[in-house]
């Protein structure tokens, strides 16, 4: 079976899979690391392949042993952009993305506004709490889920915070791999659905619907996962 290797939304970790129910389904979760100073998403892609199992990335594509199974990428949010980004390394890659975006043209106005203003250089190294951040814009909905949040948040590296958060609002990505799936929440807050080009969508799931609709996104990955199953978008 192929291997499949899930990565966590920006400042996560594997905890955001928790809830998923997927009998005999082995996920191997994929940690951040720190970012080199300056380091491009692309560079940064490459150096998180070193936690693949048995896949060193193929100089030469084209003589890539056809019977190599070749990894799928689980994304939620800025893992998806990261799923994507390490995808490139690996021409027969599957991806799947959950509650994230595609391109530059998925991400809502404000976000690209602010790349191209360049106002990631002006983000607090910790950025304050708000209790209406974790509710309404990320999409918690209990006590459990919000500590969670907070959690991540007080355990994340502030380097490494300002750097993902400055790769989100200026990805340039528009390459999609052959084989991709999209799981997204109709009230996503975080990545708008009406930006979204998805092939499964949740109704009322918000961003952080991979733990509060742990039941809907299971039944869709087990379908995405079963071996006979196709992958387009």
């Amino acid at each position: 079976m192929n291997p499949i290797y899930c990565i966590s939304g920006l400042g996560a970790d594997e905890r955001i899979f928790s809830k998923l129910i997927l009998p005999g389904v082995l996920l191997t979760p994929l940690q951040w690391i720190q970012p080199q100073k300056e380091e491009r998403i692309e560079a940064y892609a490459k150096r998180m392949t070193s936690q693949l199992h048995s896949h060193p990335i193929s100089q030469d594509p084209s003589n890539q042993r056809a019977h190599q199974p070749q990894p799928i990428f689980i994304g939620v949010s800025f893992g998806g952009m990261m799923a994507l980004e390490m995808a490139k390394f690996y021409p027969g890659a599957k991806v799947i993305l959950i509650s994230s975006v595609k391109s530059r043209e998925e991400l809502p106005g404000w976000m690209k506004l602010a790349g191209n203003l360049r106002l990631n250089r002006l983000l607090p190294l910790k950025p304050p709490r708000w209790d209406r951040l974790e509710t309404d814009f990320l999409g918690t909905e209990t006590e459990e889920e919000r500590q969670l949040v907070r959690q991540f948040s007080n355990s994340s590296d502030p380097v490494y915070l300002r750097w993902a958060l400055g790769q989100v609002i200026n990805w340039q990505n528009e390459w999609q791999p052959a084989s991709l799936s999209h799981i997204h929440g109709s009230n996503d807050k975080t990545f708008p659905c009406k930006n979204i080009r998805a092939t499964h969508i949740i109704p009322g799931g918000g961003h952080f619907m991979v733990m509060n609709r742990a039941g809907e996104v299971s039944r869709i990955l087990e379908s995405l996962l079963a071996p006979e199953s196709i992958f387009f978008l």
